[in-house]
């Protein structure tokens, strides 16, 4: 049993965790001929809509990290095979806001159900509080990630480049 003082091993369950899950996407994109970039767009499409957010082409791209051009040929694509619309933006009719479409809800509702129906009956052999500490706890890791991403860290900062653990001296400080 790992001690629960050990970091790294979290570090490395969440690594295990996070390409368990971009092969679980893989598999999806590659049944319905979409390219990973695309599964990225209709999930952070359907984030935004949760959150009640508009967007647009210009922000699709800037969030996916995609040139104009790249942004235009994914927005055609997604379009093209039914998953989302574009739609004038009632507020700005010069603005233009990307929209999910049914058949991309059902699609991903059709193949991540029972993984999310699994994922929830796993949550509850956990108490309340436990669940608290286990969201807050993602929520940092997916800040610390977000912010290495938007200061254009590489992943060699300390690394071996093949997975290592930074070493203790490390410009980070002790890991």
């Amino acid at each position: 049993m790992p001690k629960a003082e050990d970091p790294m091993r979290l570090v490395h369950l969440l690594r295990g965790l996070t390409v368990e899950l971009d092969l679980f996407g893989a598999e999806f994109a590659a049944r319905h001929g979409l390219h990973p970039t695309d599964l990225r767009a209709l999930i952070h499409l359907l984030d935004a809509a949760r959150a009640g957010e508009v967007v647009t082409p210009g922000r699709l791209g800037e969030a996916l990290r995609l040139n104009s051009a790249g942004t235009t040929g994914l927005v055609d694509r997604l379009e093209r095979l039914g998953l989302i619309r574009r739609e004038r933006d009632p507020q700005d009719r010069r603005r233009v806001r990307l929209l999910v479409e049914d058949r991309a809800m059902e699609l991903g509702q059709g193949f991540f159900g029972g993984l999310i129906g699994d994922l929830l009956d796993a949550m509850r052999r956990f108490e309340p509080g436990e669940l608290d500490t286990a969201r807050r706890f993602l929520e940092a890791m997916a800040e610390v990630v977000a912010t290495a991403r938007q200061d254009g860290q590489d992943g060699q900062d300390g690394q071996d480049g093949q997975g290592g653990e930074a070493g203790p001296t490390s410009a980070r400080g002790p890991s």
